[in-house]
């Protein structure tokens, strides 16, 4: 898991710079819910440019 997490950090880093062309943007969330039944984390990361975004929610 920790090495997928690394792989799509990496490859999100280098098109957001914007050494090819119009950067894109990167975007992340993450979220904490506490409950009578106990604590649940999880978040998302995903990239958008203009009107398109993809993303994957963890």
């Amino acid at each position: 898991m920790i090495r997928f997490l690394i792989v799509g950090i990496s490859l999100l880093a280098l098109p957001s710079c914007g050494a090819d062309g119009t950067p894109i943007r990167p975007t992340a969330s993450g979220t904490v819910t506490v409950t009578p039944s106990g604590v649940h984390t999880g978040g998302s990361v995903g990239v958008s440019k203009g009107p398109v975004s993809i993303g994957i929610s963890l």
